[in-house]
């Protein structure tokens, strides 16, 4: 099918502006509640603006907001840019814990939410200067027009986790977002007549992109909290969706899902982030949706996307993440700095106006990723540098190799090591710990923590971190040893740890007979560790 494809104009506009995109009585957003049109959504978007500005905010001042994927989660983005605001979205499956962090961090001057939500919070979540405002408060006034904003503005904070410490704010400016989702939108041929799930959280860069870059091309939105795959089957052939965006743990479920034939033939294009899709789950996708473009992609919060595979050659490279996204610029660099050959290992950089502004006050950790790239004058020759291996072919195709952080990639989620040994020794259940993600086939990668002591209270600590940390930061396996080993300086040896871990016994990390029963190991991992192989029941 020919589509008239997104044109890549290279000039950014406030992001409120995308409520302008959709052609005269098109449908911008359809959820159980019903559609809204294009004018329906600037409506909404102008009148919730309008109540923001007359809250007494300050323009540039934070407004987080704790939703699932309600309306006002969809208005928010566009309303707080247009009421001159920073909008904050919180991963909706966070703890109280996090939520407390990424608001004194932030800064944020109100929280929206819902009234369930603030029971789970505790005196001194909020910071003093923060209101909360339930979702059922918010108001509308007259009509905001369109902002006038400079494209460079600061418009939003994400969080996201960096390989040590608490979730950093990533910076992103009017510019950023608006680029973004033309770039998308463009290479991903949406069309108006489009229906695009969005199943990912609106916290999360790929799933806030399905709004904008769905309402860039003038199309529909779908947005879809759910509980199980067959929850997603039912939305694809109850609101004629066309088009998937989704993690490989999310991929796992749907191909294991019942799929009704025409269903499954309904849909024209799947889109892939978050972690590499193997050649056997790039075949079964091709089986299951026959009519629809696979799209692999590669990214980082800090420049949004970097990479996509075209479809048409993902059959015969079913390793490669692709090329550059328009707008961006990616090299592969050895480590003085140079340019890396064809076929030479090195970090991928990405430059261009797509990279973001840096972390919210932290010079620091800025300076470490955002760096000079050499021979690139886009945006003064500033890059993020991803951390990432890479290898670029002779054919000018990139291919991942591996991760020079300690990130752990779970369900599509960038976990830190640091945060999840955090809560783990908050209670002295244990008192060392260090947590690894190591390889599962539905997860990509599962949470094992090996920590000291015998295991004899790992059933009160399971329990606390229900309580402390989301699902996808629940530990799968607990290594309880005798002690951690140290290296020569005395820190933690957590290069023998990890390749400790790859010889440990063949078992699924966190196989269980129900979900309330994990796998535990007493192994041994190097002199004087102890090995004692049978599960055991936790909490």
């Amino acid at each position: 099918m020919l589509v008239d494809m997104v044109p890549l104009d290279p000039v950014p506009q406030p992001i409120d502006h995308l409520t302008l995109r959709g052609a005269r009585g098109a449908v911008a957003l359809e959820d159980r509640a019903g559609t809204l049109d294009y004018a329906g959504l600037e409506a909404a978007v102008a009148g919730l603006a309008r109540w923001l500005r007359a809250q007494g905010l300050a323009a540039g001042e934070r407004v987080a907001s704790w939703l699932p994927k309600t309306r006002t989660a969809c208005l928010m983005p566009l309303a707080a840019a247009r009421a001159g605001l920073v909008h904050v979205p919180v991963n909706p499956v966070l703890k109280r814990a996090q939520v407390a962090h990424i608001l004194a961090d932030s800064g944020a001057r109100m929280l929206v939410t819902q009234g369930p939500r603030t029971q789970a919070l505790e005196p001194g979540d909020m910071p003093a200067e923060c209101r909360l405002v339930v979702e059922e408060e918010l108001g509308a006034g007259e009509p905001m027009a369109p902002s006038d904003a400079d494209p460079e503005a600061l418009v939003a904070i994400l969080y996201t986790s960096g390989s040590t410490g608490r979730p950093k704010g990533v910076m992103l400016s009017h510019a950023n977002l608006w680029l973004g989702a033309i770039s998308v939108a463009h290479y991903l041929k949406v069309s108006p007549d489009d229906r695009v799930l969005g199943v990912l959280p609106f916290s999360f860069d790929y799933g806030q992109n399905q709004l904008f870059s769905t309402w860039a091309a003038g199309a529909r939105v779908v947005p879809l909290d759910y509980l199980t795959a067959r929850d997603v089957v039912k939305a694809v052939e109850r609101f004629g969706a066309t088009s998937i965006a989704g993690v490989p743990p999310l991929w796992v479920q749907l191909l294991e899902a019942e799929w009704p034939g025409a269903v499954a033939a309904s849909v024209r294009r799947l889109t892939n982030s978050g972690g590499a899709l193997t050649p056997a789950m790039v075949r079964a996708l091709r089986a299951k949706f026959p009519a629809a473009d696979l799209y692999p992609m590669y990214g980082l919060t800090e420049a949004f996307r970097s990479t996509y595979l075209d479809p048409a050659l993902v059959d015969a490279h079913p390793d490669s993440i692709g090329r550059a996204i328009p707008f961006a610029d990616v090299m592969v660099v050895r480590p003085d700095g140079s340019r890396a050959a064809p076929g030479e290992p090195g970090e991928l950089v990405h430059a261009g106006p797509l990279v973001a502004r840096g972390y919210w006050q932290d010079e620091e950790r800025t300076a470490l990723r955002f760096r000079p790239a050499p021979g690139f004058a886009a945006s003064g020759g500033m890059a993020v540098w991803s951390g990432d291996t890479v290898v670029e072919g002779a054919d000018g195709l990139l291919r991942f190799v591996g991760r020079e952080d300690e990130m752990i990639k779970s369900a599509g989620n960038r976990i830190s090591p640091t945060e999840v040994e955090e809560a783990v020794l908050a209670g002295g259940e244990t008192v060392e710990a260090a947590a690894f993600g190591v390889p599962d086939p539905r997860l990509g990668q599962a949470i094992v923590v090996v920590a000291r002591g015998d295991g004899g209270r790992e059933a009160d600590l399971r329990a606390r971190l229900r309580r402390d940390l989301p699902a996808f930061m629940q530990p799968g396996r607990f290594v309880w040893v005798e002690a951690l080993p140290r290296n020569a300086n005395g820190k933690l040896d957590r290069t023998g740890l990890r390749a400790s871990l790859e010889v440990l016994p063949d078992r699924h990390p966190g196989e269980s007979r129900d979900p309330g029963q994990q796998a535990t190991s007493l192994v041994t991992l190097g002199p004087g560790f102890r090995r004692d192989d049978e599960e055991k029941e936790g909490a």
